[in-house]
């Protein structure tokens, strides 16, 4: 049998967060740990620091296929490549998805990187962070009640919380009222609750999924198993991929999608 690391060890220090970043060859980085503002530790983490790439990465993104774009219509010509990809997907979300282009053009690209960096070699994903998809869901929450309340008034966004179906009055009025009102109040809180947990699992269940599979190597010490991991690891790596672009997707669509539910609300 080839021996091999402790499979579930390197599963969970691969997908938890750590004040340590690996590189290859063995070498390490070690964050510090020390730093506390008004009594509260700041320190950075390894996903706060992917974090930090994957911002770079959205700002490097849009400032250089904006250029490509500004340059091509100065010289009269339709974009192409890099920034004509960038013109249609923002293009995409200002006129089919959402008057709030640049929040969501933002969720799109911040999560698509934060999910693709998990798939590089000693790479991390800070979306397979319940803290981060907690703070991206509650950024979506906030944009979503305060253009609501903004779009409806608050006698109209009351009417999003204390629900009473129109043409009813009296008795029936206040017990519809009294029904619906914690029903409304939950619809609320388990929209930022489902976009949390469905893009932190997605993302972590990937990379168990993968980590495991290549511990069957170790496991077995089978060369015939090593082939079929191998293919199985390819695959999922390629599924990976899909999902990471799909879940940027779907949340910033949901984003969308709930926006527009709150400021048209019956």
């Amino acid at each position: 049998m080839i021996q091999g690391p402790d499979i579930g060890k390197v599963i969970f220090e691969h997908t938890s967060d750590s004040h340590v970043i690996e590189w290859p060859f063995g070498l390490e980085t070690h964050l510090p740990t020390d730093w506390v503002i008004f009594g509260v530790n700041v320190s950075p983490t390894k996903h706060v620091v992917f974090m930090g790439i994957a911002a770079a990465l959205v700002f490097l993104t849009i400032w250089y296929g904006g250029r490509q774009v500004a340059r091509r219509h100065r010289e009269g010509k339709a974009p192409h490549g890099f920034g004509a990809a960038v013109e249609a997907i923002v293009l995409f979300v200002r006129n089919d998805v959402a008057k709030f282009a640049p929040y969501i053009l933002t969720l799109f690209f911040f999560i698509l990187y934060c999910n693709l960096l998990g798939l590089l070699p000693w790479g991390a994903a800070p979306t397979g962070n319940l803290a981060v998809t907690g703070a991206l869901a509650l950024t979506s929450f906030l944009t979503v009640e305060i253009s609501g309340f903004r779009a409806l008034g608050p006698k109209g966004y009351l009417k999003t919380i204390v629900f009473v179906p129109p043409g009813m009055t009296g008795l029936g009025a206040v017990a519809m009222a009294l029904i619906m009102t914690p029903i409304e109040i939950i619809g609320k809180i388990v929209k930022p609750f489902a976009l949390t947990l469905r893009l932190f699992a997605n993302m972590t269940a990937g990379h168990f999924v993968i980590l495991a599979l290549l511990g069957l190597i170790f496991i077995f010490g089978s060369w015939l198993v090593a082939a079929g991991s191998v293919a199985f690891v390819t695959f999922m790596m390629l599924l990976e991929l899909l999902v990471a672009f799909l879940q940027a997707y779907i949340f910033a669509l949901l984003t969308s999608v709930f926006i527009g539910m709150t400021q048209h609300a019956h």
